[in-house]
């Protein structure tokens, strides 16, 4: 349990940033799967629209420290190539 003032405030501040970043990825993820939705039903102008909207979502979560660059590259990559496979 923590004793000093400094870790209590660390333990308050860790909670609101651990919401705080839950609640990124979280949108992160709504964007994603409206990507993938348009995917499945096969609208290639819905997709690239998608696709166009989520790709600043997840660089936003780069540089906020929510994703790993290499995995936010990774996740843009794959959506791109499926969006244009249609």
């Amino acid at each position: 349990m923590a004793n000093t003032p400094q870790a209590k405030k660390r333990i308050r501040r860790n909670d609101r940033r651990a919401e705080i970043n839950g609640n990124r990825l979280g949108r992160i993820r709504t964007f994603v799967k409206k990507v993938e939705a348009a995917i499945e039903g096969g609208d290639k102008s819905a997709a690239d629209a998608a696709l166009a909207a989520a790709q600043p979502e997840i660089m936003r979560g780069v540089a906020r420290g929510v994703l790993h660059k290499n995995t936010a590259s990774r996740k843009f990559s794959r959506l791109t190539k499926r969006v244009a496979a249609l």
